[in-house]
C-alpha cells in the first residue's frame, strides 16, 4: 500500500525518533505489565510477588496504595498478588526482550557490571524500544487502512494522528504502558477486517479471530472493537441466499470463533493460575458502572475530556460521519488504490464505504462507552484520555475522510492550518506535562493555552536540548527556589 518512497521517508522518520524514547518504568500499571514478562520468562509462572517487591525495594514504585495494592493483598482464590493487566503486551514484547537477556549476559560476560537478572536497564530498554515500535506499526498499518478505504490523504492523516494524539507520548514518554501496543493489535484487526470482509474465507477467519485475541489480550476492553466487525459480519449473512451461501456463513463463524477462543487460551490459563477462575479479578467488576453514566464527560469535560486532550480527535470524527453520511467521490489517484483492494468497483461502493464508517463509529462510540464505565474516568494524572489510544487506526482513517470530504483550496488551507494547531496542542502538552508547567490532575485551558502558544515557543530550544542531555529531570516537579 506504501510507495517505496513513502517506505523510506518513514522509516528514516522512525529511526531518527528513536533517542526519543524514554526507557523507564514508573507506575503501577507498567510494573503490572512488565511483571507479566518477567514472571514467565524467568520464573515460568504468573506469581508477581518477587517482581513487585523488586521495584518496591528500588524506589521505582514506592507508594503507599502501590504497598498496599500489590505486596499486601492478594487474590483470594489462589493467595496470589494481585495483577489487573493481561498477558498481551508480554506477548508482543518478548522478541525485544529476547534481544535485552542476551545484550545483558553478553555484556556481563564482558565484564561489564550488569544483572541479567531480567531488570536491568537492557530489558527495560527492550520493552521501551518494542513500544515505540508497535506505536510506528500502528501508523502503518493505519496509513495503509485509509488508503484503502479513503484512498487520498493517507500518508499526511498518519502522520498528523501520530503527531497529534497520545500515542506519540505513550510510545516515546511512557512507552511500558500497554497502549502502543493496543494500538497496534487494534490496528492489526481492522487491517485484516478490511481485507477479510471480501470474501469471509474461511482461512481469512481464522487470522481475524488470532488478530481479535490478541487485541483483546493486550487490553480487554478492546473487545468492544470486535462488535463493529461482527455487524458487518452479520450485515453480509443476512444478505446470503441460497443453502450453500448460508453453509458458508455458519462455517465462517464458526472457524472465527474457533480461532479467537484457541489465541485468547493462554489468558484464561493465566487467569485460572493467578485468580482462580478464567477470567479477571474480581476487584475490577467494582470499578465499573455499565450503564457508563460518564460517557458523555469522557468526550466534553473542559477539564479532562478527550476532545479538549485531543481536539484532533474530534475531526477524525467529524470526518467519519461524513463518510457515514455523505460520502464524497473519490479522485482518480484514490480509486486507483483504494477501489481495487475493497472490490467496490461497482454501484455499490458508496454504500460499502458507509458500511464500513458507520462500523468504525461504532468502535469509536463503543470505547467512548466503556471508557465512561469506568470508576475512573477522568484518569487523572495521566497524560490525555490515554484509554483512547487505541482508536489510533479509526483517527487516521476519519482525518483521511474529512479532508477528502472538505473541497475548495481555501476550506483545505483552513483545515490544514486547523489539524496543525491541533498537532501543536498535543506535542505542547506534553512538554507543559513533562516539565510540571501543567496540573498534572486536569487541564486548565485558559493557562495551558497560554503556555502552548506563548510560553513554550521561547522555551522550545532549552527543552530540547535538556530533554536529550538531562531527561531525568522532566521526571519530578521543579523545587521550589
Amino acid at each position: 500500500m506504501l510507495s517505496r518512497r513513502e517506505a523510506v521517508i518513514l522509516i528514516l522518520l522512525f529511526v531518527a525518533s528513536l533517542p526519543a524514547v524514554t526507557a523507564r518504568l514508573y507506575s503501577s500499571d507498567e510494573v503490572q505489565y512488565f511483571s507479566y514478562l518477567r514472571s514467565l520468562w524467568f520464573d515460568h509462572d504468573v506469581s508477581f510477588e518477587n517482581e513487585y517487591r523488586y521495584f518496591y525495594d528500588h524506589h521505582i514504585a514506592q507508594t503507599p496504595d502501590f504497598y498496599e495494592t500489590f505486596l499486601v493483598r492478594t487474590e483470594a482464590a489462589t493467595g496470589r498478588r494481585i495483577n489487573y493487566g493481561t498477558m498481551g503486551c508480554a506477548i508482543l514484547w518478548a522478541p525485544f526482550y529476547a534481544i535485552g537477556d542476551l545484550s545483558a549476559r553478553l555484556l556481563r560476560a564482558a565484564g561489564h557490571d550488569l544483572a541479567a537478572d531480567g531488570y536491568s536497564r537492557p530489558y527495560i530498554s527492550a520493552v521501551a524500544y518494542g513500544s515505540a515500535f508497535y506505536g510506528y506499526c500502528a501508523i502503518l498499518l493505519a496509513i495503509g487502512a485509509a488508503r484503502r478505504v479513503v484512498g487520498t490523504h493517507a500518508l499526511s492523516s498518519g502522520l498528523a494522528v501520530w503527531l497529534g494524539t497520545p500515542i506519540l507520548f505513550y510510545s516515546y514518554i511512557a512507552p511500558p504502558f500497554s497502549h502502543a501496543c493496543s494500538a497496534f493489535a487494534v490496528a492489526l484487526f481492522v487491517t485484516v477486517w478490511l481485507r477479510v470482509r471480501r470474501t469471509w474465507s474461511v482461512p481469512g477467519m481464522v487470522v481475524l479471530g488470532l488478530a481479535a485475541a490478541l487485541m483483546v489480550m493486550v487490553r480487554e476492553q478492546d473487545i468492544f472493537f470486535a462488535i463493529g466487525v461482527l455487524v458487518d459480519f452479520a450485515l453480509t449473512g443476512a444478505r446470503a441466499t441460497g443453502m450453500a451461501s448460508r453453509k458458508q456463513t455458519i462455517v465462517a463463524a464458526l472457524v472465527g470463533s474457533a480461532a479467537f477462543a484457541a489465541g485468547y487460551l493462554p489468558q484464561l490459563l493465566a487467569y485460572t493460575a493467578l485468580n482462580g477462575r478464567p477470567g479477571p479479578s474480581p476487584l475490577v467488576a467494582r470499578k465499573m458502572f455499565w450503564q457508563a453514566p460518564h460517557a458523555l464527560q469522557v468526550l466534553g469535560d473542559t477539564e479532562h475530556g478527550f476532545f479538549f486532550w485531543t481536539p484532533l480527535a474530534a475531526l477524525a470524527i467529524l470526518g467519519l460521519i461524513l463518510m457515514t453520511a455523505a460520502p464524497r467521490q473519490r479522485s482518480s489517484a484514490g480509486a486507483e488504490s483504494g477501489d481495487a483492494a475493497l472490490g467496490t468497483r461497482t454501484s455499490g461502493a458508496a454504500s460499502d464505504i458507509r458500511r464500513i464508517s458507520a462500523c468504525l463509529l461504532l468502535m469509536a462510540a463503543l470505547q467512548v462507552y466503556i471508557s465512561g464505565a469506568v470508576e475512573s474516568w477522568t484518569v487523572a494524572g495521566a497524560f490525555g484520555q490515554r484509554r483512547f489510544v487505541g482508536l489510533t487506526i479509526v483517527l487516521v482513517i476519519g482525518l483521511a475522510a474529512l479532508r477528502e470530504w472538505v473541497r475548495g483550496r481555501i476550506p483545505r488551507i483552513a483545515l490544514n492550518v486547523l489539524i496543525a494547531i491541533c498537532v501543536w496542542w498535543n506535542v505542547a502538552l506534553m512538554a507543559e506535562f513533562g516539565t510540571f508547567m501543567m496540573n498534572h490532575q486536569r487541564l486548565e485551558l485558559r493557562r495551558n493555552a497560554y503556555d502552548a502558544f506563548v510560553t513554550l515557543p521561547r522555551m522550545a530550544p532549552q527543552l530540547l536540548h535538556r530533554y536529550f542531555t538531562a531527561r531525568s529531570s522532566f521526571y519530578r516537579p521543579v523545587e521550589p527556589q
